[in-house]
């Protein structure tokens, strides 16, 4: 399918004129977003990870924005963010212990969480760039043990005048080993679940009272401490209850299991993102699954999942506040994904001329839409089963789309494979 003109007339080239072309994109839309969604379309693939630098570098320096959140453990990545303002521990030390799902290994985070903090250094402390990881504790095959969230806010309060309904030697004793709770068996197997048992009861018990105390004492202890070590706190608490939420869901024995688990995880990712945009403007990377404003399905072994994801919660919450830039790739040859088949997205992108581009995704809806072109959707699939494609009938609800049409492997460059 060749490239029309009003095709071409819907894309930037991002190799000839930088990431700039992502903000003159963001101007054209009704309102500045609080919060930028650039979704990944394939995990850990460096060179999305470099182009995800460069569009962050130019909307710090041109367009004011001030936070970048990434699809990792929320609690792990304070250590990143005290980094990145204060300096605290060293790169190496908070790339392996402050981020999860393999992020911190990546070369493309140390240069960005490098870059973070050589900026910040340079800046007065109430203008430094703040860093979020926004997912919740969890991994495909176990979630965290709650300990650390709950401890954290019980000495939170526990340091100032405020009625506790526990002691922390009561938590201790009702958490167990951390080892209970990450179980991977019961990913499978309900019953292998520490999440339903009376322990756990109790501390969801005991952690909807502990942040409750947050709003009743709000003023005093923001008085007493700050504003900013309160919010600290409002985190550990949300993170206890939601875990505490998924263990007991992964103990459910009803069909809906699957699904409840894949809901819990994305609204716990949603409440952070919404902290978040209080700091924004801010850039927030992960998959695109996890930012799409459409609702998120899954075919798994036989079960046809839906849920809402977090992008879709955030933009019912936030309206124009939210953006959302999906990736999309054409070919991916060391993972196996070839050309696409012309008559998909992909293909019809992949008619551009150049490798990387930026696409007003609703002009190309209506350029589509005028020429009495209907894409289908790409149905190959990479090695890794790590790429999913683009789904035709939900472009419009993006607000553009960054497609790179040949991802080569770290340090080659388009065309050059061995």
């Amino acid at each position: 399918m060749p490239a029309d003109p009003p095709i071409r007339d819907t894309a930037r080239d991002l190799d000839a004129e930088g990431p700039a072309a992502v903000t003159r994109l963001l101007r054209s839309r009704p309102a500045r977003p609080r919060l930028l969604g650039l979704g990944e379309a394939m995990h850990l693939e460096e060179p999305i990870g470099e182009l995800r630098n460069e569009i962050f570098r130019e909307l710090v320096e041109h367009e004011g924005y001030r936070a970048f959140a990434i699809e990792s453990d929320c609690l792990a990545g304070l250590a990143v963010d005290a980094y990145v303002r204060t300096g605290a521990g060293s790169l190496d030390d908070v790339l392996r212990t402050g981020f999860s799902h393999q992020f911190g290994e990546s070369a493309a985070t140390r240069e960005l969480v490098r870059w973070m903090r050589a900026h910040n250094e340079h800046h007065p402390a109430a203008d430094r760039l703040r860093f979020f990881g926004f997912d919740a504790p969890i991994e495909m095959m176990w979630a965290a043990s709650p300990r650390r969230a709950l401890t954290g806010l019980h000495g939170y309060l526990s340091a100032h005048p405020v009625p506790l309904p526990c002691t922390l030697e009561t938590l201790d004793r009702l958490l167990g080993t951390d080892e209970r709770w990450v179980n991977e068996a019961a990913a499978m197997d309900p019953s292998q679940s520490v999440g339903g048992s009376p322990e756990v009861a109790e501390l969801r018990l005991l952690a909807d009272d502990l942040v409750v105390l947050l709003t009743a004492y709000e003023p005093h202890l923001v008085s007493a401490t700050s504003r900013e070590e309160w919010r600290r706190a409002r985190l550990y608490g949300r993170t206890a209850t939601g875990l505490l939420r998924y263990h007991a869901g992964m103990a459910g024995t009803s069909p809906e299991r699957v699904w409840r688990l894949m809901a819990l995880r994305d609204a716990m990712m949603a409440e952070n993102l919404l902290d978040v945009a209080d700091h924004g403007p801010a850039l927030v990377f992960a998959h695109n699954r996890h930012l799409q404003r459409e609702k998120s399905t899954w075919q798994l072994a036989g079960m046809a999942l839906e849920w809402w994801s977090a992008g879709a919660i955030v933009s019912a919450r936030l309206g124009d506040g939210y953006a959302f830039l999906a990736s999309a790739l054409g070919a991916v040859h060391h993972q196996g994904l070839p050309l696409p088949h012309p008559e998909t997205i992909e293909g019809v992108l992949s008619t551009l001329p150049g490798n990387r581009h930026v696409v007003d995704s609703r002009a190309l809806t209506a350029a589509l839409d005028g020429a009495g072109v209907k894409p289908v959707p790409r149905t190959d699939i990479a090695n890794n089963y790590g790429y999913f494609p683009l789904n035709p009938e939900h472009l419009a609800e993006t607000d553009g789309i960054v497609f790179v049409k040949d991802l080569p492997p770290r340090g080659q460059e388009p065309g050059k494979r061995g």
